[in-house]
């Protein structure tokens, strides 16, 4: 079974005690690549480290939603989007769960974003919680290529992200029981536009939730995907994998 996972943070401290030899183990079986996805200066730096070391690593640079507040060093990030393995612009958008920047300073930081994504080239990973009216307006305005990691929201809203010719990808809780909502935008969307992700260390899948997330549990997402589409789980690890090449370029 080949495997891509399409957001990852590697860089977390939760990695700090066995990251290399979690990640030459994961290499070495059924993870063929993964993108680790910075979400600040710093990150965005230890990502571009990680993926030198690693063949099958690729990463993106960008400001999340809780780091608006460094939006003055978008330079940096541009910078680092230079890199030859950074295959997007990410991970961005806006966060009014928690509101840790004002809505406005967010949505300042975002659509900087959008814009460098345009200007060199790249595919953006848009992180949205609790601001979907606003995510759509953007998106409706920049058209950029990308991908909505992550994605929490309704059957309704996938269809528009898909018409907008945009990606949409899936973390383990799309195994949770309670996922209902999840599985119906998973239903709705085309095999063709589907990513599957870690976000790892976080949202580990079902029977594993609980547990520090990695890219070796993945299949168990790819088996929620195959049920939803009438495929084998290798068959949806091969559609997915062939997704985020033809999107990431890699």
């Amino acid at each position: 079974m080949r495997i891509i996972d399409s957001h990852a943070h590697y860089d977390d401290s939760a990695f700090d005690k066995d990251r290399y030899a979690l990640l030459d183990a994961l290499f070495s079986a059924d993870v063929e690549k993964i993108i680790n996805v910075g979400c600040s200066p710093e990150s965005a730096e230890a990502s571009a480290m990680l993926a030198e070391k690693y063949k099958g690593m690729f990463f993106a640079a960008g400001l999340h939603p809780d780091h608006a507040d460094e939006v003055g060093r978008l330079d940096e990030i541009a910078a680092v989007c230079q890199n030859k393995k950074c295959v997007a612009v990410g991970e961005t958008g806006l966060d009014y769960h928690y509101e840790n920047h004002g809505r406005e300073l967010q949505r300042i930081a975002f659509e900087k974003q959008l814009r460098l994504a345009a200007e060199i080239g790249k595919p953006v990973i848009i992180h949205t919680r609790d601001a979907w009216e606003d995510t759509m307006e953007l998106l409706k305005k920049y058209h950029p290529q990308g991908v909505v990691h992550c994605f929490t929201g309704s059957a309704e809203i996938a269809r528009e992200i898909v018409k907008l010719g945009m990606y949409i990808g899936f973390t383990g809780a799309v195994t949770f029981k309670n996922s209902k909502k999840a599985r119906a935008a998973l239903d709705v969307i085309p095999k063709e536009r589907l990513l599957v992700e870690t976000d790892c260390p976080f949202m580990s899948p079902e029977p594993v939730r609980g547990q520090r997330s990695h890219s070796g549990m993945i299949a168990y997402t790819l088996t929620a995907f195959a049920q939803s589409k009438g495929v084998s789980t290798e068959e949806m690890a091969e559609i997915t994998a062939e997704n985020a090449e033809r999107l990431f370029g890699i």
